[in-house]
């Protein structure tokens, strides 16, 4: 009996009873379906096994509905990824895209403008193909089936034979061995894995120390043309006030602004800004340790601002120091009698123990 083997890619969260609706459909039609579940995690190290399996599958079928999934270090998502790659290796493709008019969960759409603008880009790149759209999980199974037959007999593939006879002794140790081999290597992964997490929080708990030690001095006004004060703080205090205006991303000048407040001696008093070209040798040295980038989000042609957003080290780093910040807060709310410490963060108070590391990291 011959039998296709279909690559079956997705966003992972948002669409596992869709995925699942696919694979059934594989399943019933009597052919081999792979996807995603099979693998422990969407990163670099494992992408050298889905594209083998890619390289291995007849045909490749994505399923794009409102996310745009996980990033690469191309600054691309992985299920895009894989569709570029199954189109480059002459693999046919089937896509399905989720009806415009279609409701959808709130929870399950995108989660900024620059997130729907790469969806749309995707969904463009994946109209160049013939595409079939759906409304719900039912109606995506049995337009996925038509497609399929119909991709059978428009682009024959060679398909995977069974065999008629019994396995033998010898086949059957090599089973065994290679089934053995996987889960001594699959041990071994999940070790190297936590390896890698405590050596990821030490390096969190070193920067975030290095934030204190460091320092500057700034200046800044507290009206336009008015005359210029300086004050010194530590990195860690800019950090701790700049980070969260760069999850997404923020502009020089804003970023000068919001550290003007935050410096002001007296928080009745006005402010204006801080010396953009001071707020820019800051993010420079914070770019040294890995805690920023410049954005790489598209802007008008009349926007002239520089924009900066956080690193995966920076997103870490700003967990711990807001964690840090919490756990601080809940500590002097426990001692109404006590007065709060006032001023910048020291070294000493910042967490020693692995756990006051963010738990992603």
């Amino acid at each position: 009996m011959l039998s296709t083997r279909l690559f079956v890619s997705s966003t992972y969260e948002d669409l596992k009873d869709e995925r699942d609706q696919v694979i059934r459909a594989v399943l019933e039609m009597g052919h081999i379906p792979v996807g995603m579940e099979m693998f422990s995690a969407a990163d670099e190290e494992q992408w050298k096994i889905i594209a083998r399996h890619i390289d291995e599958s007849d045909y490749y079928a994505v399923i794009v509905a409102q996310r745009y999934g996980s990033m690469t270090e191309e600054q691309i998502s992985f299920t895009r990824k894989e569709y570029e790659y199954a189109r480059s290796r002459g693999i046919p493709c089937l896509g399905f895209i989720l009806d415009e008019k279609a409701s959808w969960p709130s929870d399950r759409l995108a989660k900024d403008d620059a997130e729907r603008e790469r969806l749309d880009e995707f969904k463009a790149l994946v109209k160049e193909k013939p595409v079939m759209f759906w409304k719900d999980g039912p109606e995506l199974h049995g337009k996925f089936s038509i497609s399929l037959m119909k991709a059978f007999t428009a682009q024959p593939r060679e398909g995977w034979i069974r065999s008629s006879g019994s396995v033998g002794p010898e086949a059957m140790a090599e089973v065994v061995r290679l089934s053995a081999e996987n889960a001594d290597l699959r041990q071994r992964l999940e070790q190297a894995e936590g390896a890698s997490a405590h050596e990821r929080r030490e390096l969190v708990k070193k920067t975030g120390r290095t934030l204190v030690q460091a320092k500057s001095t700034l200046s800044h006004r507290e009206r336009p043309g008015g005359p210029w004060q300086r004050k010194e703080v530590t990195l860690f205090d800019v950090f701790r006030v700049a980070a969260p205006q760069m999850v997404v991303e923020h502009s020089i000048i804003g970023l000068s602004k919001v550290l003007a407040m935050e410096i002001r001696e007296d928080p009745a008093l006005p402010w204006d800004t801080v010396a953009t070209n001071q707020v820019k040798l800051l993010m420079s040295d914070f770019m040294t340790l890995d805690l920023v980038q410049p954005s790489e989000r598209r802007h008008t042609v009349s926007d002239t601002n520089e924009y900066w957003t956080l690193t995966s080290l920076g997103m870490d780093v700003l967990k711990f120091v807001r964690r840090h910040s919490i756990e601080h807060g809940i500590a002097q709310a426990a001692k109404p009698d006590e007065e709060a410490e006032k001023g910048s963060a020291r070294e000493d108070d910042l967490p020693e123990s692995e756990t006051s590391a963010p738990t992603g990291a």
